[in-house]
């Protein structure tokens, strides 16, 4: 029954979370929304019970990518199955038939599940070749005749047609591992992500590969010091320009960077560096595509997805699930499974959390904090459903994945552990920091008029013991029409003046040294975790303009030209150089894991922050003049030395500090301590204690 029926309209018992006390003491506020965190996890556990009904194990329901799809047996046969209840008809051809669409139909069970074997020729040889183009022929219960592809396939290319077409794998991947995966180990104390979408990757106007991602761009990741790579636009997608979040082939690694197993081989030269890979995934819409994608498989507008306006989001004129159908979440949870047992992922960005959370996706709607407007008849509880029982599932069998939500809307203990009635991610990312960073880029033409006050506030107002992903600018930011923090800085002098044998105008110069102190101080202040897009480390100028009709299909915006950090003669080497100084500062002083930081200063007038985190002194001077002898508070006693200092030459600064003299701690009121220091404009500095 479990194939016809909702889950949520079966019988449901209360489970009380048994780690509740710990989320309510240390959110009191939670209180009065008990019985609502009881009901979101006992649809967690509900459902589990209704899976087991069907499943020996939850773990083998979330193989199911093991059985449905097209499968090569040992014995050379080829056995398909699909989920396809509004079919009336349904086969299979391709190349290796000629395409004849009537030679190997399916047979239907009571449940809607087709199914078809094909056994080994005469000679014991499978009748599909690797790499035949195949797809499904079906008839509705209408009539109506269509062909699609599997939603299960695992590799799909589009060659010359508009269209993609599943490619028949075979019976296993020929890739050998070299490195171990590292989702058994535990993660990191703190992430370093870096956000890479493979084909922008080369500093060439093309397409790039996962091999040349994994050859020339993985080695520079590792010298800067990140330990992770967050990468996007794996999972297939038709329309190149969607920037992989138009998803039509969930299974299938994208074509256009190469054939799957290259796709291994960057995670396993990933693995090689000690660098963990985490997939950008999209499982909160779809493509509406339909010929090469999920949408309207069996004919109706409902399989996979909520039927009629509800499954349409109407901001992106995508296709949205239905968490509550067996066979969707079979469906996304198999996803999961696969993309870390066959391409050894060790986690998931998850995308669009905020549209998945409410029925109202976010669109129009303000999000004030009041918790009240969380817990009401807008929360989707089968998509929270969903991703409860998903990150309870991956954390209970692979003890080093990690899981990021992309959630605006704050919703109160999204980054708790389920066992207490929280969401179950690891971290959510800090979003409303790079709003405030390109807010004040794009309103005023001048820092002198930046709140200090406000920008602390921006920077530190996340819930206490949920994690956060810091970052100074987006993905989204790259795009044509809008531009990156370095472009909005330096704009067009970019052009002219990067050369260390060319003016240094006052324009490069203040772009230059507020493009090093934004990332301090996000990365300082502002989670417990950083991100960094791919090229902003060294102020990639230009933006990201993916080829289309508008630009005459021009790859020349489409690339990340890392030539430019690698040129001696040109200033990007110095924002690079900056960015894995401050990667080896906290590797060499941890702060991200050492709480919140505690600011101490944000004055207006002076535009200094002052503020300790992990026992550094972080101070910053936004001003254009400098002071002298100035007064910043330190966490105790003793002798200070400097770790960082963005005016260092080596980084493009003017060297006006001298960092070979330390700094000694004098009492004033109390027991408050404090260093005098010299803060150049447009300077940060950071302080570490000295054991000396």
């Amino acid at each position: 029954l479990l194939y016809t029926i909702k889950f949520e309209e079966g019988m449901s018992l209360s489970h009380e979370p048994p780690d509740l006390a710990n989320l309510l003491t240390m959110d009191p506020y939670l209180e009065p929304h008990r019985d609502f965190l009881i009901d979101l996890y006992s649809n967690v556990q509900n459902t589990k019970q209704r899976v087991l009904e069907i499943s020996p194990t939850l773990e083998e329901f979330a193989s199911s990518y093991k059985t449905y799809g097209i499968h090569q047996r040992p014995d050379n046969s080829v056995v398909c199955r699909e989920w396809a209840p509004n079919l009336a008809q349904l086969s299979l051809a391709g190349d290796f038939n000629e395409w004849n669409t009537t030679q190997y139909p399916f047979e239907r069970n009571e449940f809607g599940v087709w199914e078809l074997t094909i056994p080994p020729d005469s000679a014991g040889e499978c009748r599909i070749s690797p790499g035949s183009d195949v797809r499904y022929f079906c008839v509705d219960g209408e009539g109506t005749h269509f062909d699609r592809i599997s939603p299960w396939a695992r590799y799909v290319t589009q060659g010359d047609r508009v269209y993609y077409n599943e490619v028949f794998v075979g019976p296993h991947s020929e890739y050998e591992w070299n490195n171990p995966s590292l989702i058994t180990r535990p993660p990191p104390r703190a992430l370093y992500i870096y956000e890479a979408h493979v084909g922008i990757s080369s500093p060439e106007p093309k397409i790039a590969s996962y091999i040349e991602f994994a050859d020339s761009v993985i080695p520079r990741i590792a010298e800067l010091g990140y330990n992770t790579i967050q990468l996007m636009a794996v999972m297939e997608h038709a329309y190149y320009a969607s920037f992989g979040y138009q998803v039509t082939s969930f299974f299938a690694a994208s074509s256009r960077f190469g054939h799957p197993d290259t796709l291994k081989y960057l995670v396993d030269s990933a693995h090689s560096h000690g660098i963990r890979v985490l997939l950008d995934l999209v499982h909160s819409h779809a493509s509406t595509n339909t010929k090469d994608g999920l949408n309207s498989f069996d004919g109706s507008d409902s399989h996979f997805f909520h039927g009629g306006a509800a499954g349409t989001h109407h901001l992106w004129k995508s296709r949205l699930f239905d968490y509550t159908n067996p066979e969707t979440l079979r469906f996304l949870l198999a996803n999961l499974e696969y993309w870390i047992t066959e391409f050894r992922f060790d986690g998931f960005r998850f995308d669009g959390v905020t549209s998945m959370l409410y029925h109202h996706h976010g669109i129009g709607h303000v999000f004030t904090g009041e918790y009240g407007g969380y817990y009401d008849d807008q929360l989707n509880r089968g998509a929270v459903t969903y991703l409860m029982l998903a990150n309870e599932y991956l954390h209970a069998k692979y003890p080093g994945v990690v899981t990021i939500a992309e959630d605006v809307s704050g919703l109160p203990a999204l980054c708790r552990p389920v066992s207490e009635g929280g969401g179950g991610f690891d971290y959510r990312l800090a979003m409303s920091t790079p709003d405030m960073w390109i807010k004040l880029l794009k309103e005023t033409t001048t820092d002198g008029v930046w709140d200090m006050g406000s920008i602390v506030h921006t920077l530190t107002n996340r819930r206490v013991g949920e994690k956060s992903i810091a970052y100074v600018e987006s993905h989204d930011q790259a795009l044509v029409g809008d531009k990156s923090i370095a472009f909005w800085l330096m704009d067009k002098e970019m052009y002219t003046n990067m050369s260390v044998l060319s003016e240094r105008t006052p324009r490069i110069d203040r772009g230059l040294a507020l493009h090093k102190m934004l990332r301090l101080l996000t990365f300082g202040l502002g989670g417990e975790g950083l991100l960094t897009f791919m090229g902003n480390e060294f102020g990639h100028p230009e933006w990201l303009d993916f080829p289309r009709e508008g630009n005459g299909e021009s790859y020349h915006y489409c690339r990340r030209q890392y030539n430019l950090a690698d040129d001696e003669l040109l200033r990007y080497k110095f924002l690079n150089r900056f960015d894995g100084a401050l990667l080896s500062a906290e590797q060499g002083h941890p702060w991200l894991d050492q709480g919140p930081g505690y600011v101490y200063l944000s004055h207006e007038a002076d535009k200094v922050i002052v503020f300790e985190r992990g026992g550094l002194c972080f101070a910053f001077n936004f001003h254009w003049d400098s002071f002298v002898d100035y007064s910043l508070q330190v966490a105790g006693p003793g002798k200070y030395c400097i770790v960082l200092d963005s005016d260092h030459g080596y980084y493009g600064g003017h060297g006006r500090v001298d960092d070979t003299v330390p700094a000694f701690s004098y009492n004033e009121e109390g027991d408050r301590y404090f260093i005098k220091a010299y803060l150049p404009s447009r300077t940060c500095l950071v302080f570490a204690k000295s054991d000396d």
